[in-house]
């Protein structure tokens, strides 16, 4: 059986490494075949995973829908998580110029339960944080659409410790999601110590920087504007790549004394950390699917740990994780 975590002490109990499913509409690159995706969908289950990540803008909406058609005869056996933040023309799928207000939960959650084919969602994420409106809201309307059966457990995504201890403290958090990876630790400032004292899980997107840690991409690697996010994000410019696969380099040579690949190590690093932190990699081929899940049969010793921690500190990344607009939607 593949190795379950717990999400904190909220009992929710999932495979040790998750599945985002993002990209399996688009995101890096052209848009995989739907058949294909659902396909995949249906291994990832066989090889043992059971806690799916998905959101209502990706696509917008397109994404919960694949996972509604690909996980319905595994409801008894999956986790599904997805998220709401952006208001989204029902008609058109495209984001309108505002986050969503407290008041539009019960009608939002209406729209991913039916694309979903769910009566209740597992984990209902509060994708970013409005700045505009108290997270003690979104937290009490949350908690109102529990009462109300329509979700099960309350997550945050990219928010600060503080925010995540006012949401908590009027409907228990299960789990944070966040970007966290072996060039990107800043959730180690406060965010996962506020996680280990209230009990709360913790789900690393991006737990192999959007590729950048699978040894895959080269100074020569180029990604298509306007078809792949990684073409708008500073630390994938060229200049910067060539300093920051120093960063691989490092992490290979461990890699090969495992016989393993960068990401599996990059992945293993990330679950000694604690043992409530499960990572969400996305992937649209079956090989890299397996291949991560295979990450959690590394048993790492405390000097490769230390070696791979030091070395993240050490070199300095440069340029940002998003452009700046997207960063600016975050609550870090």
């Amino acid at each position: 059986m593949t190795e379950q975590r717990n999400l904190g002490t909220s009992g929710l109990s999932v495979s040790a490494i998750g599945l985002g499913c993002m990209t399996m509409t688009g995101g890096y690159g052209g848009r995989p075949d739907r058949q294909e995706m659902i396909s995949l969908l249906h291994q990832a289950v066989d090889l043992g995973v059971t806690f799916f990540d998905t959101a209502e803008i990706y696509g917008p909406h397109v994404n919960e829908e694949l996972l509604g058609e690909a996980l319905a005869p595994f409801h008894d056996r999956v986790v599904i998580a997805t998220k709401f933040a952006q208001d989204i023309d029902p008609g058109t799928r495209t984001s309108r110029d505002r986050m969503l207000t407290p008041d539009d939960l019960p009608r939002v959650v209406e729209g991913s339960l039916k694309r979903l084919g769910l009566d209740v969602i597992d984990l209902y994420y509060q994708h970013r944080v409005n700045p505009d409106v108290p997270i003690e809201e979104f937290a009490g309307a949350v908690k109102n659409l529990i009462t109300a059966g329509k979700v099960k457990r309350y997550g945050l995504s990219e928010a600060a410790a503080g925010t995540i201890r006012r949401a908590h403290a009027v409907e228990p958090v299960t789990a944070v999601q966040s970007e966290y990876n072996l060039w990107w630790r800043r959730p180690e400032d406060d965010v996962l110590a506020v996680c280990a004292e209230l009990g709360i899980g913790f789900v690393p997107f991006s737990p192999l920087g959007k590729g950048f840690l699978t040894g895959t991409i080269t100074a020569s690697t180029t990604f298509e504007k306007g078809n792949d996010l990684r073409a708008s994000i500073p630390r994938f410019g060229p200049d910067a790549l060539r300093h920051n696969l120093a960063v691989v380099d490092e992490v290979t040579a461990i890699a090969r004394t495992h016989d393993a690949t960068p990401g599996q190590i990059a992945l293993a690093w990330l679950l000694a950390r604690e043992p409530w932190i499960v990572p969400i990699p996305g992937t649209t081929k079956l090989h890299r699917l397996e291949e991560n899940l295979a990450a959690a049969r590394i048993t790492l010793t405390e000097t490769e740990i230390r070696q791979l921690t030091d070395l993240s500190a050490r070199i300095q990344v440069e340029g940002g994780r998003y452009p700046e607009f997207l960063e600016n939607q975050t609550n870090l």
